[in-house]
């Protein structure tokens, strides 16, 4: 079985979000489970030349764009056992960024084409296009609307991953025959609610839709969740399948983690320890080690539930706790929490960016770790929490309502609340404070979370179930 995985990021190459995460592990897992899986995505003008070095120029080739055609470099790597194929275009893709420019619909359409346009030009034909995201839900339609009656396309199959449905690439019509080069008949399969819709073409025309976790599967069928495609998700729902995703454990290992102030084990705690008392002089706190630490490693925005924070922050840090946040996003939030750390000093500290060492030093110094999001299509953050032995304080959405469940009956890996709603988070913190103050529980429940699996090898077995029965084997 061959599977081509095509993604707008991938770690190490291109990062923005969690689809890279998954982009760089999922391969990789499928593949030490000897499935043939490559990954394709652009050559961003962002990929650094340590990571150029290793790719070798394969041929290049021109890709229609509606009625022009537009040059395309095909470049080839490895990276951790898996082959990496890259898409050159500089008019597209050198920029800063990679997403929020005003023609991004006409480079990933020309991406979409460009990841069809390369198959007989290398030595993989793939059996499945694992497509992820609007940016390439083009792909299963432009394959079942121009490339069907080739020969080497009749029979890929195609599988289109939703990781968050608030993004599903939406223009203008015009868009369907200056840039997507869509014939007349075929228009309806991307237009809905009177614009383009990239995602529902996705939805339409591949074999199978996936989400990256069961109840986020369940959620977007409903108005609250789908931004405007519930009723898409519901006519398609026989071929939807939730997911859940996992993490790369090898980059996330608390007990070789190279970030880490000292190693550690669930056997040994020694070192997690360490590392709270280390983040605590890192962040100008007081070293205390009968202080739980709350940590936060977040975009900044409502959607992460940063407004129920705000709302309640003065009630939690007026318990003996302290919080460490790091992220950026919207202003009112970083000012907010910057003012919070200035009041308090010995209670809150604030680093606004994204920077994968100090995140990687959070997650194993803190003692519990606030994941408060209005929805949540998975989640990584609480199962790298989890494999750290930091306690998730979650809302009960999506993959957090999957991979994290009340300790309140002695068996669950977290704290959980369920309503949206300022109070109840506040409740479900003051009951993670008070477990901490029990020592030996609280080292129980460490370790029951750092039992936990939530790597990729799990997952990776469940999407080959599901390319076995879209193959019909």
């Amino acid at each position: 079985m061959k599977v081509l995985y095509a993604t707008s990021e991938a770690y190490p190459f291109a990062m923005s979000g969690g689809l890279a995460d998954v982009a760089g592990a999922l391969p990789k897992a499928l593949r030490k489970r000897l499935i043939g899986c490559r990954v394709v995505l652009p050559l961003y003008d962002s990929i650094s030349e340590e990571l150029r070095q290793e790719m070798q120029f394969i041929t290049s080739i021109t890709v229609p764009v509606a009625w022009r055609r537009q040059y395309c470099g095909i470049f080839e790597a490895k990276k951790d056992g898996v082959i990496y194929y890259f898409i050159d275009n500089q008019y597209y893709f050198k920029r800063n960024g990679l997403y929020g420019h005003y023609d991004d619909a006409e480079r990933f359409a020309f991406f979409s084409r460009a990841v069809l346009e390369m198959i007989p030009h290398i030595d993989f034909v793939p059996d499945i296009i694992h497509c992820n995201d609007w940016q390439t839900a083009l792909i299963p339609v432009f394959l079942d609307t121009l490339y069907r009656m080739v020969d080497v396309y009749k029979n890929i199959k195609t599988v289109f991953t939703i990781h968050n449905i608030q993004y599903q690439g939406k223009y203008g019509t015009e868009l369907i025959e200056d840039v997507l080069g869509l014939p007349k008949e075929y228009s309806h399969l991307v237009e809905y609610d009177r614009c383009v819709n990239l995602m529902k073409g996705g939805i339409e025309c591949a074999d199978r839709v996936t989400t990256v976790s069961p109840t986020y599967a369940t959620e977007i069928k409903d108005p609250w969740f789908a931004h405007g495609l519930d009723s898409i998700i519901r006519e398609r729902e026989f071929k939807l399948n939730g997911i859940v995703n996992g993490i790369d454990v090898e980059v996330y290992d608390p007990e070789k983690d190279s970030h880490l102030w000292a190693n550690y084990t669930a056997d040994d705690l020694k070192g997690k320890a360490i590392n709270k008392a280390e983040l605590q002089k890192l962040c100008g706190l007081p070293e205390r080690p009968d202080v739980p630490i709350i940590g936060m490693v977040t975009r900044l925005v409502t959607h992460k539930g940063l407004d129920l924070v705000k709302f309640v922050f003065d009630s939690i840090i007026s318990k003996d706790v302290q919080v460490v946040i790091l992220g950026s996003g919207e202003w009112e939030f970083e000012t907010y929490f910057h003012s919070q750390m200035s009041a308090h000093p010995d209670k809150v500290a604030l680093k606004l960016g994204f920077i994968p060492d100090l995140a990687h030093k959070i997650y194993a110094g803190a003692d519990m770790f606030l994941m408060p999001s209005k929805s949540e299509p998975c989640g990584l953050a609480q199962m790298i929490a989890l494999r750290y032995g930091t306690i998730p304080i979650v809302r009960e959405t999506g993959g957090l309502k999957d991979t994290v469940t009340d300790s309140g009956d002695n068996m669950g890996n977290g704290f959980t609340f369920q309503a949206y709603n300022a109070h109840d988070m506040a409740r479900a913190v003051e009951r993670a404070v008070e477990g901490y103050s029990v020592t030996d529980g609280w080292q129980t429940l460490v370790k029951r979370a750092m039992a936990c699996d939530n790597s990729w090898g799990k997952s990776a077995g469940v999407y080959i179930k599901m390319y076995k029965e879209i193959l019909g084997k």
